[in-house]
């Protein structure tokens, strides 16, 4: 169910940002660095949707030379914008994605775009984020 549910936002969410978003450069290095996403993401959170809660989570960018974010939580989807190396970020909810070095996870991010990041590449400041 939570997939099917993703797959429908992730629609939705393409298709605006498709319309408003500029393609920037991928210039930055998406690879892993071998830091380690504090996400505990092995122990899912129920499948609960609280698309009610105005409540944001927080995350820091871990990738050397910056993180590519893009349009769809996998790695051959449109580039959105690229996140600098310690950007603190604001994360909206989390859904499985194609793996990035182990780690399923992708955050969606509202920082002035929607675009998602590979958690692999973002640590969490405080909890870790709802499922979307």
């Amino acid at each position: 169910m939570r997939s099917t549910l993703a797959r429908l936002g992730i629609a939705g969410a393409t298709a605006a940002l498709a319309l408003a978003a500029a393609v920037v450069p991928a210039a930055a290095n998406d690879d892993w660095d071998g830091g380690d996403s504090r996400d505990n993401w092995g122990q899912g959170q129920g499948g609960h949707h609280h698309h009610d809660n105005p409540r944001l989570y927080k995350g820091v960018v871990t990738a050397n030379g910056g993180l590519v974010l893009r349009s769809a939580p996998n790695r051959g989807s449109q580039v959105i914008r690229v996140a600098p190396q310690g950007e603190v970020v604001s994360i909206y909810c989390k859904t499985s994605g194609q793996p990035v070095q182990g780690n399923p996870l992708w955050y969606l991010l509202t920082d002035g775009t929607w675009a998602w990041g590979a958690a692999r590449y973002i640590d969490n400041i405080g909890p870790a984020p709802r499922w979307c």
